[in-house]
């Protein structure tokens, strides 16, 4: 590994993983950095470290407790600045010491002291996951549902903490959860949406985030976005907090439909789940399954996007067509593309949206291969010529490093190095927007993309997840994108459309 390795200690100091992500995010934008981590001080986060080459040598005796900035660099001299923006990012807004009257108005650092200064119901985990059951309890135990935003949590912390929460009449959402929206106010990774007539249960972030964000434009709504971890509909997780979610918004007077968005589901627990819905209108998006054994009355879905059009018709709504004009973008996307260029190449920051990716370009043009694959026999690294799609968000891509919807540049750097090859046709990319997300993706990701599609290049497919109301600007994002010269769809299935309609030179499955 080339350059030089600084390490920082801060003692006796926790910060949770958003501001971890921040300060690596600050720290890798300097100048000279080659690459850069934030991390507590804990086994994995030390086992980190060591694969990046920092040793004991440079951090010290450090506990579990303590926090570490650590750069490499291409000077030495620059070093002391990357460290100092990123201790400067991670304690950003901490509250400053304060007696009297304004001691009451410190930010808490413990869930107790939060609790005694007001009346909250939602509490939102995001520590190291060897802790975090422990937090979940406390909450618990003070009355408050769960946003367990935090991983590693163990199948056996996961079972016990979602029975005693079935028992207290509360919510674990979660582990792994990145978002909700609980009565209109977002949590973790979440858009700016309308409040509306349907309820959405997921075991899937970005699934959550596109089906609420669709809803939203086509001027439905949603209620309440109830987020449940990946592994709920699991055999040994059985649907816990899922039913617990269905039984929820049967109560909620202002939920007049239910929309479920998850990966492949165990099939006895999707039916025990969608048996839940007693007397609500249901919708289920089980990506990759069309067909459960048995008939439970609800609604089964292909895709995100026909869950969301099956929910919004259920309380009245009609969306308008997503499809217009594609077929002509692919027809001259693909006029003089050179005829070796057959492949699909697709850079993820959404974990579920790269899966429906895979279900559709599976089904249209054969093998998908992915680090997330829906076969264990399609694991990447691909024989040459194949369809490879890829989720940056996942762990393999993230430890150390920032998720690629707060930082691009993990895409950025594949993209560069990947991205040109002579076989690929269509490149394809979500671009999230909301809550927690990069403040202007476009001004990161341009470049590459410009690069990607110059000289007879492969076509770039980009779907923008996002609502009008979104910070980053949806219209704007959505602007730049198709001024770059991408093909900018509708939905995250119609972007996968049309990225295998590019692929096969065949412009009607851009209307599939």
């Amino acid at each position: 590994m080339t350059g030089t390795a600084r390490a920082r200690v801060v003692h006796d100091t926790y910060c949770d993983s958003l501001r971890l992500l921040v300060a690596t995010s600050v720290m890798t934008e300097q100048d000279g950095v080659t690459w850069a981590g934030a991390v507590m001080a804990t086994p994995s986060g030390l086992a980190s470290l060591e694969a990046e080459g920092f040793t004991g040598v440079e951090l010290g005796a450090v506990g579990a407790n303590d926090l570490v900035l650590a750069v490499r660099v291409d000077d030495e001299a620059l070093a002391d600045a990357a460290l100092d923006a990123g201790e400067e990012s991670a304690f950003a807004d901490a509250p400053e010491a304060a007696t009297g009257e304004g001691a009451a108005r410190l930010t808490p650092r413990t869930l107790a002291a939060a609790v005694k200064q007001g009346h909250p119901n939602v509490a939102i985990i995001s520590v190291s996951g060897d802790y975090a059951a422990l937090e979940a309890h406390q909450a618990l135990t003070a009355g408050m549902h769960v946003l367990l935003f935090s991983d590693n949590v163990s199948l056996a912390e996961e079972v016990e903490l979602k029975e005693r929460a079935n028992e207290l009449g509360l919510l674990v959402m979660g582990p792994g959860a990145g978002t909700a929206i609980l009565a209109g106010v977002g949590l973790g990774f979440a858009n700016r949406v309308r409040r509306g007539p349907v309820g959405v249960v997921a075991a899937a972030g970005t699934g959550a985030q596109e089906v609420s964000a669709l809803l939203d434009r086509w001027g439905v709504g949603v209620s309440h976005v109830i987020g449940v971890g990946g592994r709920d509909l699991s055999e040994e997780i059985d649907g816990r907090m899922a039913k617990a979610a269905f039984r929820a918004l049967e109560a909620d007077p202002d939920t007049q439909a239910i929309l479920l968005v998850s990966k492949p589901p165990h099939p006895a627990v999707a039916r025990a789940v969608l048996a839940e819905s007693a007397t609500t209108p249901a919708v289920a998006t089980f990506l990759g399954i069309d067909a459960l054994e048995g008939d439970s009355g609800v609604h089964l879905a292909h895709t995100l996007e026909e869950g969301a059009r099956l929910a919004a018709r259920l309380v009245g709504f009609e969306p308008g067509a997503t499809d217009a004009g594609l077929r002509a973008r692919v027809e001259a996307a693909t006029a003089e593309m050179a005829a070796e260029r057959r492949t699909v190449r697709g850079y993820y920051s959404g974990g579920t949206l790269c899966y429906e990716a895979q279900v559709i370009v599976g089904e249209l043009l054969g093998d998908v291969y992915s680090n997330e694959p829906l076969v264990a026999a399609n694991t990447v690294p691909a024989p040459a010529g194949s369809h490879v799609l890829l989720d940056l968000g996942a762990e393999e891509y993230t430890v150390g490093r920032p998720h690629p919807m707060i930082d691009p540049s993990t895409r950025i750097e594949m993209m560069r190095t990947e991205a040109r090859d002579p076989e690929v046709a269509a490149v394809l990319l979500d671009v999230v927007l909301g809550y927690g997300a990069h403040d202007d993706p476009v001004a990161e990701l341009g470049p590459v993309l410009s690069e990607t599609m110059a000289n007879g290049g492969p076509q770039v497919i980009a779907y923008v997840l996002g609502s009008a109301s979104d910070p980053q600007g949806y219209d704007r994002t959505r602007g730049a994108l198709e001024e770059i010269g991408c093909i900018v769809t509708e939905t995250a299935a119609r972007a996968a459309y049309v990225a295998a309609a590019v692929a096969a030179r065949r412009p009607e499955l851009a209307e599939e």
